[in-house]
């Protein structure tokens, strides 16, 4: 059109990172399936190597997590792929409800029921098996959905998000935690070298499985961070997602609502 002024290019927005089919073993077994065998393989050793790895900074990472669901946000949380409950144990800590816990690993379970036992809240907790991207619970049945460290390990994350905010009631909250892309000039390298060559040395002198704590680094490598996970959250229909650094954005803490 005569005197219409020239389009501007828009500026870059952030897309969603194409999620890369990062696998625990070299097999032709599906994500799903060896997730939930390198769990069941490592249960034993799981927690003791979760706090010694992260010097114990994953329990600040959770507590902190778990203090985004206030009393007053619902009596009925969900938390998804919970492993041996670390997760569940501080929602119950922090808030009055009653937390369902869900995971592919019965192993991992099982070391779950014990602590809740050990601790005296069975009554708040419940563990049951199951999958998280075909969560057998109906439409709008939580007032909270939460996960930590999980979602990279679903097979179809698109799907896992989607099941999570079905299940969400109206207006629930969604909290996940999940290891991201450091920031810093100086910390960034160091973290990267500790994950990348340490952790995994490491990890092999306490777990019978050496595959697993290699696919750790890969996945939470390849797993899209930040802003990235913020759109894709937005495509599966969540409605105002937020993101909260933690320990120099080593781990992110991401809210959202339906």
């Amino acid at each position: 059109m005569t005197g219409s002024r020239p389009m501007r290019p828009k500026k870059n927005t952030p897309q969603p990172q194409e999620t890369v089919p990062i696998t625990p073993y070299p097999s032709g077994a599906s994500k799903k399936a060896q997730v939930r065998d390198m769990f069941n393989t490592i249960a034993r050793n799981y927690d003791f190597l979760n706090h010694f790895l992260s010097l114990g900074t994953d329990r600040y990472w959770r507590r902190v997590a778990s203090r985004m669901l206030s009393a007053s946000q619902g009596n009925n949380i969900l938390d998804v792929a919970t492993g041996t409950a670390d997760f569940a144990l501080a929602l119950c800590r922090h808030t009055q409800a009653h937390i369902t816990g869900l995971d592919l690993s019965e192993s991992m379970l099982e070391i779950g029921r014990c602590k809740i036992q050990r601790q005296g809240v069975t009554e708040r907790i419940s563990l049951v098996q199951g999958d998280s991207e075909e969560l057998p619970f109906p439409d709008n049945s939580f007032d909270a959905v939460t996960a930590a460290f999980g979602v990279r390990n679903f097979g179809d994350l698109h799907q896992g998000l989607t099941e999570m905010r079905r299940v969400l009631k109206p207006s629930g909250i969604l909290v996940i935690l999940e290891f991201s892309e450091p920031s810093g000039w100086l910390f960034k390298p160091i973290f990267r070298f500790y994950f990348r060559y340490v952790l995994p040395t490491l990890a092999r002198f306490f777990t019978p499985d050496k595959h697993a704590y290699s696919y750790l680094q890969r996945s939470a490598g390849a797993f899209p961070s930040g802003a990235a996970f913020l759109q894709i959250l937005s495509t599966a229909g969540f409605q105002e997602p937020a993101r909260k650094k933690l320990t120099f954005g080593v781990v992110s803490v991401y809210t959202a609502q339906k």
